[in-house]
């Protein structure tokens, strides 16, 4: 560990060696692809004047190794009710942004009639949710250590801060924020995952934040926080249930994912641990929950930041995938790049003898002290494909989804072929080199290809420095919290991507328009959002799935809107809807290419 220690003190003095050397793309200023499919950034069009603004003492030229590189997140969510989804960026210094979608992939800002800029403090991930169940998106925004808040929505485009009238009063160094049916009583409980007490207790008055630890042991040996849950009274107001419901966690709680894992008709919550093994809870159906993860998953990744369920494999069944940011984080500026192809694991962050070990059991020592066994882990990205009765296996290394400096998690069917793409926001940025976000095409055999150059995202729109230096010299860009929309109503999944110390990136598709079904779900009890209702198409032998899904990916939340490639085919044999209640409704030959809104059949 301290050979670890010396390689991440030098960071200040010069730039990392990466595994591989395709991260490395000049200045190429390409926005959209030459002529054929795939992405065009449309940021200087959309209206969209928003940057995410950096601490400068934390991550500027004095560059500190804290929590506070992990930058913000961005939500999706129709707030006013138009059918268009609307916009929410987080922020570090500066306040937050709302964006209103005016249709046409433009957008107009409203945050300061909202009345949710939430200026005063570090700001990470936002969520939006009608958790009263009157038919308007609430907005839910997580902070470090700055007290949590929730904005109830008027309806009249403004919200509220019901947060102490509600019962949310939380400060924390909070994540995630989901809002899902724990309990099955028809209204939606939230679950926010926390993290450690890893900042110190001195206070910037003017930046309004508690000043980060100067070196990284010591933040990771922080005190842990637990993960808090609160169950929805129905009057508005919640009550704090964590430990009733067993979601405690382990500390260093990061993304959630909730999803029906075991099919039994309950959703399931998976937690992401940053440092050490992550939680996969099981349901009980009455909104306790067991930690199952050896038994189901046996070891998961070590440093998972992102997760998603989605079904990658075309069988119908959701599958788990996670991506592991920390154990990319220990290569020193004198490494041979050969050493460090890309698409491979270690035994440990990274070869044992660069980091002083000579055998794992010196590595596991050391991982017994900050509270991990290696052996309950894999240090790289982790997919794990369903089975059918609650069983997975690992399958990334397969799959081809093993990828550098990983954030976040977006999917979505971008080419419309029948089968999930996945775009995984990454890089470092200033003081580090630039590496790419990877953009995972999938063969529709359950395997992945990078096509992140020839489909238009690499490099990103400008080069791949920021338009200022940093420190006196050239800055790399770097990506953090991805999300899906059909931003420009054309049918087709676009990405948002909240970028560190930068612009956002808005990345329309461009890909040919095929044959797809969009649907948007709306529950007939409080639950009017739909989440977890899963749907099902029969298209000739293929079944596809999409789930209603909280905020996930890692400080992201996507669109509500399910979107279904149809690739060739031009109908639906078959529907099967399986609502949040549990009513199961099921359509023969529903329409295609277009939006369809479905109501829950009254009982």
């Amino acid at each position: 560990m301290i050979a670890l220690l010396v390689a991440v003190g030098l960071v200040g003095g010069g730039w990392w060696a990466l595994r591989g050397s395709r991260g490395a793309t000049g200045s190429d200023t390409r926005s959209r692809p030459a002529g054929g499919p795939g992405f065009g950034d449309a940021i200087e069009s959309s209206g969209i004047d928003f940057r995410m603004s950096f601490l400068p003492a934390e991550q500027g030229a004095s560059f500190r190794i804290n929590l506070y590189d992990h930058g913000c997140g961005v939500a999706v969510g129709d707030f006013d009710g138009d059918g268009r989804d609307d916009l929410y960026f987080c922020n570090q210094l500066g306040p937050n942004a709302l964006y209103r979608n005016d249709g046409g992939g433009h957008f107009t800002d409203l945050t300061a009639k909202a009345g949710v800029g939430l200026g005063d403090r570090i700001s990470v991930a936002a969520t939006f949710a009608d958790y009263d169940g009157d038919g308007h998106e609430d907005l839910y925004v997580t902070t470090t250590r700055g007290g949590n808040a929730l904005f109830h929505n008027r309806g009249d485009g403004t919200f509220e801060d019901v947060t102490a009238k509600a019962g949310l009063t939380l400060v924390a160094h909070s994540e995630a924020a989901v809002f899902f049916d724990a309990d099955g009583d028809g209204d939606l409980d939230l679950f926010v995952s926390n993290t450690a007490k890893w900042t110190t207790d001195v206070y910037d008055d003017k930046a309004r934040y508690f000043v980060g630890p100067a070196e990284l042991i010591g933040m990771i040996r922080s005190p842990r926080e637990l993960n808090s849950f609160y169950r929805n009274q129905g009057d508005g107001t919640f009550q704090d249930a964590t430990r009733e419901a067993g979601l405690e966690g382990l500390g260093w709680g990061g993304d959630v994912t909730v999803f029906d894992y075991d099919e039994d008709g309950d959703l399931d919550v998976f937690v992401a641990n940053m440092f050490g093994r992550s939680q996969l809870y099981r349901n009980d159906g009455k909104g306790h929950f067991t930690d199952v993860t050896k038994a189901v998953l046996g070891r998961t990744s070590w440093g998972t930041v992102g997760t998603k369920a989605f079904d990658y494999d075309g069988d119908g069944r959701l599958d788990l995938f996670l991506v592991d940011m920390h154990s990319d984080m220990w290569m020193s500026l004198s490494d041979d790049l050969s050493k460090f192809p890309e698409g491979k694991k270690y035994q440990f962050y990274a070869p044992l003898v660069d980091l002083g070990y000579q055998t794992v059991e010196q590595a596991e020592a050391d991982a017994n002290a900050l509270g991990f066994t290696v052996k309950d882990v894999i240090f790289g990205n982790t997919l794990f494909r369903a089975l059918g009765d609650g069983r997975f296996e690992e399958t990334s290394d397969r799959a081809g989804v093993e990828t550098l400096w990983p954030w976040g998690i977006a999917t979505a069917d971008f080419d419309q072929d029948g089968s999930e793409d996945v775009f995984i926001p990454s890089g470092m940025g200033y003081p580090y080199m630039y590496w790419r976000s990877p953009l995972l095409m999938n063969d529709g055999h359950g395997t992945f290809t990078d096509c992140s150059k020839e489909l238009g995202t690499d490099p990103p729109l400008g080069g791949t420095t920021l338009d200022h230096p940093i420190g006196g010299r050239p800055a790399a860009k770097s990506a953090r919290s991805a999300a899906v929309g059909d931003f420009d109503g054309d049918g087709r999944p676009d990405l948002v991507v909240n970028d560190f110390n930068d612009r956002p990136q808005l990345l329309l598709n461009r890909f040919p328009k095929r044959s797809y079904v969009q649907l948007r779900l709306v529950g007939s009890g409080a639950n009017k959002d739909a989440v977890g209702a899963l749907v099902r198409l029969t298209v000739g032998k293929k079944t596809l799935v999409r789930q209603v899904h909280a905020a996930s990916g890692y400080l992201a939340q996507s669109s509500n809107t399910l979107h279904f490639g149809l690739g060739d085919a031009k109908k639906v044999d078959r529907m099967e809807i399986r609502w949040p209640s549990g009513r199961v409704q099921t359509l023969d030959g529903p329409e295609i290419d277009g939006l369809r809104v479905l109501r829950e059949p009254a009982r």
